[in-house]
């Protein structure tokens, strides 16, 4: 088991949700986002960046959510 870290943030930089915090087991997994905050409410359609954090390694990537 890694721990794991999938965050979603918007254009100004902050921290949008977090869709994965904790230890996860490795091989392939998938993750939907619903387009909601971490309250619960849907965010506006644009353009978000998510982060992926495991042990040592950190990717940073841009997405677009359409609606």
């Amino acid at each position: 088991r890694t721990r794991v870290e999938l965050t979603i943030y918007n254009l100004l930089g902050q921290e949008v949700t977090r869709l994965i915090d904790g230890p996860v087991e490795r091989g392939a997994h998938a993750v939907v986002w619903n387009g909601a905050n971490s309250a619960g409410n849907l965010v506006a359609s644009g353009v978000y960046f998510y982060q992926l954090r495991l042990a040592d390694r950190v990717a940073t990537r841009k997405m677009i959510l359409l609606k």
